[in-house]
């Protein structure tokens, strides 16, 4: 187990949540590409494999944890991409 993978998997992992709560929130896929985030499922999907066929242990679940973050900003994305194309605008969003 390799602390500097550990931090780096931390470190592009806690980029995430702030990343999903802004599809969520502004219903746009602006600033967003959908090829890139394809290309980091495939990376984070070859890391669970390495992890699995050479060098098995718990970073894994970063691993893991990190590609379900993706693919929920993945999945944000088509769904903000039909509302772009049906042409509805995005609710209006309130700060409290």
């Amino acid at each position: 187990m390799s602390i500097f993978e550990i931090i780096m998997l931390l470190c592009f992992g806690a980029a995430w949540p702030f990343s999903i709560l802004n599809s969520w929130r502004s219903k746009s896929t602006k600033g967003k590409s959908v090829i890139f985030l394809i290309t980091l499922m495939i990376g984070y999907v070859a890391g669970i494999i390495n992890k699995l066929y050479y060098s098995y242990d718990a970073v894994i679940y970063l691993y893991i944890l990190n590609l379900i973050m993706v693919l929920i900003d993945t999945c944000l994305w088509v769904r903000n991409r039909r509302i772009e194309r049906e042409g509805r605008e995005p609710d209006s969003i309130i700060y409290a």
